[in-house]
C-alpha cells in the first residue's frame, strides 16, 4: 500500500481548493489574439493558469482560490475582445409586493455573470442579461428559488402567453376558493365578537345561550381554521422571508395575524398570565384580516389579467392554419409548419397566415391592424402582404417570405412584451423606498407597541397590541409595486392598438418631456416620391397634349422627376411613345423628336438659350417658388408650350398633425438636405417653427445637437433607415414604419401608420401614462404616509381615534385595487387625431 504524501500547508487553516472558470471569448481571429487574451488574463491576481483555444473560442482559467469571473471579463474586454451576452425572461411566481421584486432582483444580481436583472410585478417576469458562459439558466432559476419564489420557464412561439393565461386562471381559481372559505369561516367570528360589542341584543343572546367562554372557543376554532387553511399561504411565504432577513408583505400579514391570534389564545386558555383587565380576544381581527386581504388579492389578480389583454388580442390576430401548396396539392397545415418559400393560398374572408409576396390573383386586404388605416389596400402580383391582415373579397396566392418569429405581427408582439416588462426611470425612486420600507414598518410597529405599553392608558397591553397590528397591516407595499408596471402595461398595450409601438419602455417617460419635435422632410412630412403638381399650358396648347409629349421625352430618363411625369401621364391614360431622337444637354435639359414634333424640356436658362421669352410665366414661376417647387419649361415646335412643376408633395395628414403638435405646446423643426429656400418655403406653408436645411445625411446628428441648445429635449422623426444615426442620437427616436419595416433597431418608438398623426398620439399617450403613474404613486405613498401614523394612534390624544386592524386590512386591500383600476383607465385613451374617427372616437 503506497503512502499518501500530504503537501505542507501554510499556517492559518486549510488552503482553499483552486477553482476553474471556462468561458467563451468572441472576436478572436488568429494565434496573436489567443496570446493577447492569455496575457491579459494571466496578469490578474489569483490566476494560476490560463489556456485559450481559438477553435472552440473559449478560455479556461484556473485560480489559486475562489474564482473571480468579473475581473476575467474586464481583462478580456480591455484586451479588445468580448464575452458573449444573452437575454432571457423567466416567469416568477409567488411575488405579492414591491419588496418581493427587490428581493428577486437582488438575488439575481448576485449570480456571477449576471449583468442586469429587472423584475416586473405586473407581468410576473424577470428580464435578465447575463454572460451565458459564466451563468446558466439553472443558476438563475436557483437564485430565484433561493429567494423564496418559484421560477417558471417561458416557452417560445406564443406558448408563453397561453402558459401565463393558464397560470393566472389557476391562481384566480385558488384565490376564489380561499376567499369563499375564509369569508364563510370569518363571518360567524365577526358576528359573535363585534356583534356582542355593537348590538346589546346580540350580546345578551350570546351570554344567555352559549356564554362568553364558549363563544371564545368557537371563535378560536374558526379563526384557527382560517389562518391555517386559506391563510396558510401568508405563513408559507412570510415566515421564510423573515428568517432570510428579507421580509415582505406576507411577513407583515403573518406578524399581524399571529400577534392577534396568539394574544387571543393566551386570553382564552391562560388569562391569568395577562395583567388584570387585559384578557380580551381579537380573533375577529385575525380572521377578517385574512379574508379582506384575500379579497384584495382576488380583485388584484382579476385586474392584472385585464392589463395584459392587448397582448392577448395581438396573439389572437394570428391565423391558426394555412393552405400550403405542396407537390401540386393544397394542404391545410399548422401555422408553425409553414416554411419560407412555401406557396400559400388565401380565400375570401381568411386571415393572411404569414408575411409574403403575391404571385397570383388579386384582392383587397384590410391592413388596419398594422397601419391603423381603415381603407382596404389593393393587392396584385408583386404586392407585399402581412400576416394577420384580413383578405376581403378576392382570392390570391402568395410566396411566404417571413414566418414564425420573423413576421411583422410576431415582431410587434415581441416589442410590446419588451416595453411592458421594462422599468421607467421614475421606478428607481420607488425601488429605493421599497428596499427599506417593510423593515421600517416592522420597526414602526415595534416602536408603536413599546410606546403604548409604557405610556398608554389601561389596559396598556391591549392598546399596544391592537395599534401595532394595525400598523403592520395598513402599510403593505402592494400598491407601490403595482403603481408603475400596471400603467406601463396598459399604456403600451393601448399604444399598440393605435399603431404606436414603444420598443423601449424608457421612451414612454422621456417622450413626455420632449419640447422640440424635429422632422425629416422626405418621406416623413412628404410622401417621399415626386409627383407632378402643376402644368400650365401656354395659349394654343392643351395640357394633355403637352403632358403626353413631355412624358414621351422623359420616358428615356430614370431621374425621379422624369418618372413622376411619366407616371402622371399614365394615370391620365395618355399615350406615351418612344422618341425618335433624344439628347441630354447637361445643366440645361433634354431635347427630343416625338412623332415628328420637336420637344425641349428644361430650366428657364434652357428656354432663354433657345430664344424663348419665359416672362409670360413669371407670376406662375414666382408662385411655385414660394411653395418650394422648382419650375420646368417645355417648348414644342419652337414655341414655349408650358410651365411644369414636380415636387414631393406634403402628405394630406401633415398639416393637421403639425397643428396638433403646436396645440400640445411643442416646437416643430425640420431637418432636410433640400436647399434652404425650398425648406423655408415648406416651413412657411406648414407653420413650422425652425428649419435646418442643406444638411448632409451624416450632418443630422449635429443638427439635433444644435436644436438641443438651452437644455431642450428633442424627439426626431425619420424613416428608420436613412436616418438611423439621428434616431439613435435624439432623446427619443420615432421611426415612421411602413408595415413591412418594423424592426428598426435605432428607433425608440415605431409608428405603424406611416404619417405624423402617430407622433401626436404617441406624445399624448406618453403624457397620459406618466400622469397615470404619478397618480398611482401619489396614492400609494400618500396612503401610507397618512395612515401609518393614524394606525399607530397619533390621533388618539387629540380626539380618541384609533384604527381597528380590520379596517386597516380593508384599506390596504382597497389601495391595490384603486391603483389597478386607475391604471386600467388608460384603456379608454382616445387618440388626439384618430385615423378613423368612426372607429376610434372623436379627439380626446
Amino acid at each position: 500500500m503506497s503512502d499518501i504524501i500530504e503537501l505542507p500547508r501554510k499556517s492559518g487553516g486549510p488552503v482553499a481548493e483552486p477553482e476553474r472558470l471556462n468561458l467563451a471569448v468572441a472576436g478572436m481571429t488568429c494565434a496573436s489574439c489567443v496570446g493577447h487574451v492569455e496575457k491579459a488574463i494571466a496578469k490578474l491576481p489569483g490566476v494560476s493558469g490560463v489556456s485559450v483555444n481559438l477553435a472552440t473560442e473559449r478560455a479556461d482559467v484556473t485560480f489559486t482560490g475562489a474564482s473571480d469571473p468579473h475581473s476575467v471579463v474586464q481583462a478580456i474586454e480591455r484586451a479588445g475582445y468580448a464575452v458573449p451576452e444573452a437575454d432571457v425572461e423567466i416567469g416568477v411566481a409567488g411575488m405579492t409586493c414591491a419588496s418581493c421584486v427587490g428581493h428577486v432582483e437582488m438575488a439575481l444580481s448576485k449570480v456571477p455573470g449576471v449583468i442586469t436583472a429587472t423584475v416586473n410585478l405586473a407581468t410576473e417576469k424577470a428580464s435578465i442579461r447575463y454572460r451565458s458562459s459564466i451563468a446558466s439558466l439553472d443558476d438563475l432559476e436557483a437564485a430565484i428559488s433561493g429567494a423564496g419564489y418559484e421560477p417558471r420557464r417561458i416557452e417560445g412561439d406564443g406558448a408563453s402567453t397561453d402558459q401565463d393565461a393558464s397560470a393566472r386562471e389557476q391562481e384566480l381559481d385558488s384565490l376564489r376558493r380561499s376567499l369563499f372559505l375564509a369569508a364563510t369561516l370569518a363571518l360567524p367570528v365577526f358576528v359573535l365578537e363585534m356583534g356582542s360589542h355593537l348590538i346589546p341584543a346580540v350580546h345578551d343572546f350570546v351570554m344567555g345561550t352559549i356564554g362568553m367562554q364558549a363563544s371564545w372557543l368557537i371563535q378560536f376554532v374558526l379563526t384557527t381554521l382560517v389562518l391555517f387553511g386559506p391563510g396558510l399561504r401568508f405563513f408559507q411565504k412570510g415566515i421564510p422571508a423573515i428568517l432570510r432577513g428579507t421580509p415582505d408583505m406576507n411577513s407583515l400579514v403573518t406578524l399581524g395575524t399571529s400577534a392577534a391570534w396568539g394574544y387571543s389564545l393566551v386570553a382564552t386558555f391562560a388569562p391569568g398570565v395577562l395583567p388584570p383587565g387585559t384578557a380580551n380576544v381579537y380573533y375577529e381581527a385575525a380572521a377578517v384580516i385574512v379574508a379582506l386581504i384575500l379579497l384584495g388579492r382576488y380583485l388584484e389578480a382579476k385586474a392584472k389579467g385585464r392589463t395584459s389583454e392587448a397582448i392577448k388580442r395581438l396573439v389572437g390576430l394570428q391565423a391558426k392554419t394555412a393552405r400550403v401548396v405542396r407537390d401540386g396539392t393544397a394542404l391545410e397545415v399548422a401555422l408553425a409548419d409553414v416554411r419560407t418559400g412555401d406557396i400559400v393560398q388565401v380565400r375570401p374572408g381568411e386571415r393572411v397566415p404569414v408575411d409574403g409576396e403575391v404571385v397570383d390573383g388579386s384582392s383587397w386586404v384590410d391592413e388596419s391592424m398594422i397601419t391603423g388605416e381603415p381603407v382596404p389596400v389593393a393587392k396584385t402580383a408583386g404586392a407585399a402582404v402581412v400576416g394577420g391582415t384580413i383578405n376581403k373579397t378576392g382570392a390570391f396566392t402568395f410566396r411566404a417570405t417571413k414566418v414564425g418569429a420573423d413576421t411583422v405581427l410576431a415582431q410587434i408582439i415581441r416589442m410590446v412584451e419588451q416595453a411592458q416588462g421594462s422599468k421607467l426611470p421614475i421606478q428607481a425612486m420607488v425601488d429605493k423606498v421599497t428596499a427599506w420600507f417593510v423593515p421600517a414598518v416592522m420597526g414602526i410597529a415595534g416602536l408603536t407597541f413599546m410606546i403604548w405599553l409604557f405610556f398608554g392608558p389601561d389596559p396598556a397591553l391591549t392598546f399596544a397590541l391592537v395599534n401595532a397590528v394595525a400598523v403592520l397591516i395598513i402599510a403593505c407595499p402592494c400598491a407601490m409595486g403595482l403603481a408603475t408596471p400596471t400603467s406601463i402595461m396598459v399604456g403600451t398595450g393601448r399604444a399598440a392598438e393605435l399603431g404606436v409601438l414603444f420598443r423601449k419602455g424608457e421612451a414612454l417617460q422621456t417622450l413626455r418631456d420632449v419640447t422640440v419635435v424635429a422632422l425629416d422632410k422626405t418621406g416623413t412630412l412628404t410622401k417621399g416620391r415626386p409627383e407632378l403638381t402643376d402644368l400650365e399650358p401656354a395659349a394654343g396648347f392643351g395640357s394633355e397634349e403637352v403632358l403626353a409629349l413631355v412624358a414621351s421625352v422623359e420616358s428615356q430618363s430614370e431621374h425621379p422627376i422624369a418618372e413622376a411625369i411619366v407616371a402622371a401621364a399614365a394615370a391620365r391614360g395618355l399615350d406615351v411613345s418612344s422618341p425618335a431622337t433624344f439628347e441630354a444637354i447637361p445643366g440645361y435639359g433634354v431635347s427630343a423628336k416625338v412623332g415628328g414634333r420637336e420637344v425641349q424640356v428644361g430650366a428657364d436658362r434652357f428656354m432663354i438659350r433657345l430664344g424663348h421669352d419665359v416672362s409670360a410665366f413669371a407670376a406662375k414661376a414666382s408662385e411655385l417658388g414660394a411653395m418650394g417647387r422648382s419650375p420646368l419649361y417645355a417648348a414644342i415646335d419652337g414655341k414655349l408650350a408650358a410651365v411644369i412643376a414636380v415636387a414631393d408633395p406634403v402628405k394630406e395628414t401633415t398639416p393637421e398633425a403639425i397643428r396638433a403638435l403646436h396645440d400640445l405646446g411643442l416646437k416643430v423643426a425640420i431637418i432636410t438636405g433640400d436647399n434652404q429656400a425650398t425648406a423655408d418655403a415648406v416651413a412657411r406653408t406648414l407653420g413650422i417653427d425652425e428649419v435646418v436645411g442643406e444638411v448632409l445625411p451624416d450632418g443630422k446628428v449635429d443638427a439635433i445637437n444644435r436644436l438641443r441648445a438651452g437644455g431642450r429635449k428633442v424627439a426626431f422623426v425619420g424613416d428608420g433607415i436613412n436616418d438611423a444615426p439621428a434616431l439613435a442620437e435624439a432623446d427619443v427616436g420615432l421611426a415612421i414604419g411602413t408595415g413591412t419595416d418594423v424592426a428598426i433597431e435605432s428607433a425608440d418608438v415605431v409608428l405603424m401608420s406611416g404619417d405624423l398623426r402617430g407622433v401626436v398620439n404617441a406624445i399624448a399617450l406618453s403624457k397620459a401614462t406618466i400622469r397615470n403613474i404619478q397618480q398611482n404613486l401619489f396614492w400609494a405613498f400618500g396612503y401610507n404616509a397618512a395612515l401609518i401614523p393614524v394606525a399607530a394612534g397619533a390621533l388618539y390624544p387629540l380626539n380618541g381615534t384609533l384604527l381597528s386592524p380590520v379596517f386597516a386590512a380593508g384599506a390596504m386591500a382597497l389601495s391595490s385595487v384603486f391603483v389597478l383600476s386607475n391604471a386600467l383607465r388608460l384603456k379608454t385613451f382616445r387618440p388626439v387625431i384618430a385615423a378613423n374617427k368612426g372607429k376610434e372616437g372623436e379627439a380626446a
